[in-house]
């Protein structure tokens, strides 16, 4: 097992919510892990499973492919991002499955390795990459973005007030041949904004921004949420568990959006049936980590947790 131990934030809320023993078609039925991390959804949820089951489990961080020891014949893992559920499906033989299930945001593992760029409590290389084995570091990006595209990236993502200060001072500062390390960044952050909130680091705004972006993870998101949709079986479950209000609002209403008859005039010249039908149902309210939990784990505080079931109706495009 790697070194850099996981906590998983909702683990029985969100394995329940897939209903896998509700029946027995369900209990050797297939499920999807979007995000893999280290582990904790997917074992939860191969006890659940019958001998016929199938969990087929995603993860674009190397890291957590190669910290898998995970030995079961009904398993498999594949080095992809989330936005590619329907390719990984369709290269495992799959055209529907039975629930899906997406832990969003950073994991522990990648927080508390400081050669990995995530936080600001470790001087490293400014990385930030979830898959290290493609696109741009944060320090690259930073190196040659204008002052106007890092600090609307900041604002964006992060909804920091003193965004434009820290876009100014980053020019100048990659100007004088610095910022390449998480403690460079952070220190500079520190220095511009002037206010900060009790027990909150004042790079912490900034960090989470340049995270989201340089992973386009809300892009992820996006790009996920209806492909999983279209392929799930009906009465299969999609379950989200989010950890920041960007993320979290995404869900929310693409699940709004997919559960809403289109609305038309009584009089308008259109068919019943040639009115679009919902495509998911909500189940539940929100779910939030108990105190306990937070107690325990103080990253679940943030967690959302939204559970939708698939109707009839094909899943629209």
């Amino acid at each position: 097992m790697n070194e850099h131990f996981h906590t998983t934030v909702l683990l029985d809320e969100a394995v329940s919510a897939l209903c896998i023993r509700e029946s027995e078609s369900r209990e050797n039925g297939t499920y999807v892990d979007c995000t893999f991390g280290r582990g904790g959804h997917s074992r939860r949820i191969l006890e659940s499973l019958g001998g016929k089951g199938r969990l087929i489990a995603i993860d674009r961080d190397v890291a957590a492919i190669e910290a898998c020891d995970i030995n079961d014949p009904r398993f498999t893992l594949h080095h992809a991002p989330m936005s590619e559920i329907s390719q990984v499906l369709d290269e495992s033989g799959v055209e529907k499955v039975d629930g899906v299930l997406a832990d969003l945001g950073v994991s522990s593992p990648q927080l508390d390795d400081g050669q990995r760029g995530f936080s600001f409590r470790f001087d490293a290389p400014l990385d930030m990459r979830m898959d290290q084995t493609q696109g741009e570091t944060v320090a690259d990006w930073l190196a040659r973005a204008d002052e106007q595209e890092i600090g609307e990236v900041i604002w964006r993502y992060g909804e920091e007030r003193f965004a434009k200060a820290i876009a100014r001072k980053v020019v100048a500062a990659r100007g004088a041949g610095r910022l390449r390390t998480t403690g460079e960044l952070a220190k500079l952050v520190g220095e511009t904004v002037r206010t900060r909130e009790p027990g909150f680091n004042p790079a912490t705004r900034t960090f989470q921004a340049l995270r989201i972006f340089i992973n386009q993870e809300l892009e992820e998101v996006e790009t996920m949420l209806p492909q999983a949709v279209s392929r799930l079986a009906v009465g299969g479950r999609l379950v989200v568990i989010s950890f920041h209000s960007l993320e979290d609002r995404i869900v929310k209403r693409f699940m709004q959006s997919a559960s809403r008859k289109d609305s038309l005039p009584s009089d308008f010249p259109i068919r019943a049936n040639e009115i679009d039908e919902a495509t998911l149902v909500p189940v539940g309210r929100v779910v939030k980590a108990s105190d306990a939990e937070v107690a325990a784990n103080p990253r679940a505080r943030s967690a959302v947790m939204r559970v939708a079931e698939r109707t009839t109706v094909e899943a629209r495009q």
